[in-house]
């Protein structure tokens, strides 16, 4: 077990130092000068100021020479400091984290809550009408685009029946975007869910219990979806990283102050720290979520440590 454990955090930094080492040379790939776009306003700007900041924030070195002192400062716990405002970017990002944490969660139980229960109607009833109704909704779920479904919400919701705030952080202006959320990624939840249970129900030891004249709920509660829920577990990291991606648009839909809100401002000023900051505190957060539940997959699952 240690070192299936050993394993899966060596995978995990390796994957963070790459996300880091890509993020710096893709970043520079967005079109436009941030400095230049801070001093657009400015009358009395000179070429010489231009050139001044540039070296201030490191942006006359090569690309490949920022990315890799970028990496030796993250390393160090050192983001670097926005270009606009001139602010730390740990300090900025970790004050938005929870909020992007709290709207995620509550999107993951949305989309537990109507998932699970659909998957296991579609393989109980498989190949019948119940099946082909929960996956034409399935079909439907992913076809649909986050931000719509959140413009909906809010058009019937907030506009014309009032229930619910268009725009804040408090609990009852999380319920629209966990909605969104949730209801969007339902439909991974649901097929991976029937996926599992279909496979499990073919075992040898489903048919033993019914031989041994046990009732269809027992079979299907205790010895069937018991068993595919430690599949449904890894399906967790895939939903929370999915939720993770589309919440960056859906933040902005409902005005959430998280970091996807955050980032989406910073590439549209250009602001080069403040955007890789994101990108790695996004990275950081998605592995350290998925190599939890990875662990925890080995540790219900004796097989997957063997592997």
């Amino acid at each position: 077990m240690v070192g299936y454990i050993f394993r899966r955090l060596l995978t995990a930094a390796i994957t963070i130092v790459v996300v880091i080492i890509l993020s710096g040379f893709l970043i520079h790939i967005i079109p436009g000068d941030p400095v230049t776009a801070m001093l657009a306003q400015s009358v009395s700007a000179t070429e010489e100021d231009i050139a001044r900041l540039n070296a201030q924030y490191g942006l006359d070195k090569p690309v490949w020479q920022q990315t890799f002192i970028y990496l030796g400062n993250v390393l160090q716990g050192n983001l670097g400091t926005t270009i606009r405002g001139n602010e730390a970017v740990l300090p900025l990002l970790l004050q938005r984290l929870p909020n992007t944490f709290a709207l995620a969660s509550a999107g993951l139980s949305v989309a537990l809550a109507i998932g699970i229960p659909l998957g296991f109607v579609a393989a109980v009833n498989r190949g019948r009408a119940g099946d082909f109704v929960v996956m034409l909704i399935a079909i439907l779920g992913v076809s649909i685009p986050s931000f719509w479904l959140g413009l909906t919400f809010i058009q019937v919701f907030s506009l014309q029946l009032g229930w619910f705030p268009v725009a804040g952080t408090s609990f009852r202006n999380m319920i629209l975007p966990a909605m969104t959320l949730g209801i969007v990624n339902s439909a991974l939840v649901a097929r991976m869910t029937r996926s599992a249970l279909i496979d499990i129900l073919r075992e040898d030891y489903i048919r033993s219990a019914r031989a041994r004249g046990l009732r269809e709920s027992q079979v299907l509660f205790i010895h069937a979806l018991r068993p595919a829920l430690i599949s449904i577990v890894t399906v967790v990291g895939l939903v929370f990283a999915h939720l993770l991606g589309g919440q960056v648009i859906t933040e902005n839909v409902f005005s959430w102050n998280g970091i996807g809100r955050l980032a989406i401002q910073a590439m549209l000023q250009r602001d080069y720290p403040l955007v890789q900051g994101f990108i790695v505190v996004f990275a950081i957060s998605i592995v350290a979520v998925t190599t939890a539940l990875d662990i925890l997959y080995g540790v219900l699952d004796p097989r997957v440590r063997r592997k």
